[in-house]
């Protein structure tokens, strides 16, 4: 007979865990033919009891659900949750989906066992609708609304920059810089901590514009020689640098996952650093 795998779920509260566990057992009834172990972790109120939680959940290969309402706590979980290959999902995350992944099953999908509204699920719909709209330049009038606005020549990703941290759950706009053409009036009154220039070198990038000039079979021979590339970039940094507060981020040669994070890390250090002063 095949041994059954037995799977570790922690659910983690900074209350009385009510909510967290009811949501939890209201889940895994899907998946009643699979062997699992639910341990609670209430009143979690510190990045140490956290630390905690994450070391049970390596040394058995754990899930953990939380429901945490400090932003801190909950941003903390999640990150210490990718540096160690943790599966960590917040009760307003698609959690019916995600249990769904690890467990390698499908939901038994009966009425009634999981109807709680999803926010993060039409939060992500939100924000990946304005990123599409907001896309290359599209309906600048509308920029005020975006929590991030990306700059950069062509091939420099911002589209899928801004899909990604849609996904994320931010609002995130991006515009092209095109060599001798002005940026929209809007950018310069932006917040300057929203905005973020993507710089990179001239041979990665014509590189880059290469492989989409083979594509189109030759037809944007300029826009990619190395040449043109130069002046597109040497034109971008003059516009970033009227503007010293505006941040520069480098993306050559990183994946879009590590690029995104390091935008979203210095916006929330920005942020902070704002709520300070005031």
């Amino acid at each position: 007979m095949k041994k059954k795998i037995k799977y570790r779920f922690f659910g983690v509260s900074d209350s009385k865990g009510v909510t967290v566990e009811m949501v939890v057992n209201v889940a895994l009834a899907q998946f009643s033919d699979k062997e699992v172990e639910v341990t609670l972790r209430r009143e979690v109120n510190t990045l140490e009891q956290i630390d905690e939680v994450i070391q049970e959940a390596i040394e058995c290969k754990g899930m953990i659900i939380h429901s945490f309402v400090k932003h801190e706590l909950a941003d903390y979980i999640w990150y210490e949750g990718r540096l160690h290959n943790i599966e960590v999902v917040n009760l307003l995350g698609p959690l019916l989906n995600r249990v769904s992944n690890f467990l390698h099953s499908s939901p038994a999908e009966r009425p009634g066992l999981f109807t709680m509204l999803n926010r993060d699920y039409f939060r992500r719909i939100e924000t990946t609708e304005f990123a599409l709209r907001h896309d290359d330049g599209a309906r600048t009038e509308e920029l005020m609304h975006a929590e991030i606005v990306l700059l950069g020549v062509s091939r420099t990703f911002k589209t899928p920059l801004s899909v990604y941290m849609a996904y994320k759950g931010w609002l995130v706009a991006n515009i092209p810089i095109v060599l001798d053409m002005p940026l929209p009036d809007i950018v310069y009154k932006l917040p300057p901590e929203r905005i973020f220039c993507l710089v990179t070198n001239a041979t990665t990038l014509s590189r880059l514009r290469n492989v989409r000039n083979e594509y189109l079979k030759g037809l944007v021979p300029k826009y990619a020689s190395y040449d043109n590339v130069k002046q597109e970039l040497r034109y971008a940094n003059f516009l970033y640098s009227t503007q010293p507060q505006w941040e520069k981020i480098k993306v050559t040669a990183k994946p879009i996952e590590e690029i995104a994070n390091n935008i979203i890390r210095v916006y929330r250090k920005k942020k902070q650093e704002i709520g300070k002063e005031v």
